[in-house]
């Protein structure tokens, strides 16, 4: 982009949060990252507006067109690409998932997300790829305090298919302003499977493909 870009850019920004706008709407407006937006605009007087949603009228600048023009290539392009994934890319995404996020613990099979979407996927590859008994199914959630605990269990329990009688004691966090502010409307859920022996048959074929794909030969 070079000099004059970002300078412009800078100006940019500091008459923009001198308007109130958050420094994450400015971020996103000029497609640059909050933290250069926080560099910028430090000495700027910021008067916090209910009624400014950090979007005033006017044209969306050229940076921030491009970047949503980028994303939403990538979307159509991904989309196409996704149609042809076949039983065996879910059985290998889902080891992927295993490997990189969950506890290696002998004895049992267990995956812990927010996303509903990757325990779903964990599941049904579990339940289509091994003969398991449903009644040895269990799940557990992890839920700020003041957030539902009926209804995140009535959400994960239609994801997991999984009856909440299965469920566990529920997780209460402490609230922690300094650590996070966003907290998961329905939580974090871990569903586990007790089996020593396909914990360690899983575990096997992620050690499997690891050696074959570290293998130079």
């Amino acid at each position: 982009m070079g000099y004059r870009g970002k300078l412009e850019e800078r100006e940019r920004a500091r008459a923009l949060r001198a308007q109130s706008w958050t420094l994450q709407a400015i971020a996103d407006e000029l497609a640059v990252s909050k933290s250069s937006v926080s560099t910028w605009v430090r000495d700027v007087d910021f008067v916090p507006s209910p009624r400014n949603r950090g979007r005033p009228a006017g044209p969306k600048h050229p940076m921030r067109i491009k970047k949503e023009a980028e994303i939403e290539q990538c979307r159509v392009e991904a989309a196409e690409w996704g149609r042809s994934l076949t039983e065996r890319d879910l059985e290998m995404f889902v080891l992927g998932l295993y490997a990189g996020e969950v506890s290696k613990t002998d004895g049992e099979l267990a995956m812990a997300n927010t996303n509903p979407a990757y325990l779903h996927l964990f599941l049904k590859w579990l339940r289509s790829r091994f003969e398991i008994d449903e009644r040895r199914l269990r799940a557990i959630l992890y839920l700020h305090e003041g957030l539902d605990i009926d209804s995140a269990e009535r959400f994960w329990s239609r994801v997991l298919d999984i009856p909440r009688s299965q469920f566990t004691k529920p997780y209460r966090a402490v609230a922690d302003s300094s650590i996070r502010s966003r907290k998961h409307v329905n939580g974090c859920a871990t569903a586990r499977y007790a089996s020593t022996l396909l914990h360690r048959r899983v575990m096997a074929m992620i050690h499997a493909i690891s050696c074959q794909l570290a293998d130079p030969g």
